[in-house]
């Protein structure tokens, strides 16, 4: 829910409707895993939140009502928090996402160190796909996903859509 209706207040569409769903590895990140990440970390420059879905609202809102961390947040994709942290003078983050992140980006800046806002946000289901899998699947067009074809129709519609925004 949050993405969405992040990138509504973003983009100001009035348009966008959102389905009720969730991330339960979001879901389980809470306001107080943010107060123990601060203080655990107090020397944290920066603070990465993922947009994830409705799971992150309450430590996005959390932030936001505490003015010492305003400037220190930064609402990004997986790929922003990669950029941001190898162009940022910052040394220490905290990451407040799926674990699985750490380590592209403690690859792309070495010598700077990421804290996990809640070490256990790990998604067993994002371990299930693999590079292997993926290229079988594409070489030899296996585990193929068929929706009825008003569903895809839909769908097209939407990433076109999306295409044409970037």
């Amino acid at each position: 829910l949050y993405l969405g209706d992040y990138v509504a207040r973003v983009t100001g569409r009035k348009n966008i409707r959102v389905w009720p769903g969730e991330c339960h590895v979001h879901a389980g990140i809470r306001p107080s895993h943010f107060q123990e990440a601060l203080r655990l970390h107090p020397d944290a420059e920066e603070i990465f939140i993922h947009p994830e879905c409705g799971c992150t609202t309450n430590c996005i809102a959390f932030a936001q009502d505490t003015p010492e961390l305003q400037n220190r947040i930064h609402i990004l994709s997986t790929s922003g928090m990669i950029r941001r942290s190898a162009a940022s003078a910052a040394r220490k983050f905290i990451v407040a996402t799926e674990t699985g992140i750490l380590y592209p980006l403690q690859k792309g800046s070495p010598d700077k160190t990421f804290v996990p806002l809640k070490a256990d946000a790990v998604c067993e289901y994002m371990k299930k796909i693999t590079l292997e899998k993926v290229l079988r699947s594409l070489q030899e067009m296996v585990f193929e996903v068929k929706v009825p074809e008003g569903v895809a129709a839909r769908a097209r519609t939407a990433i076109r859509r999306m295409l044409e925004l970037v």
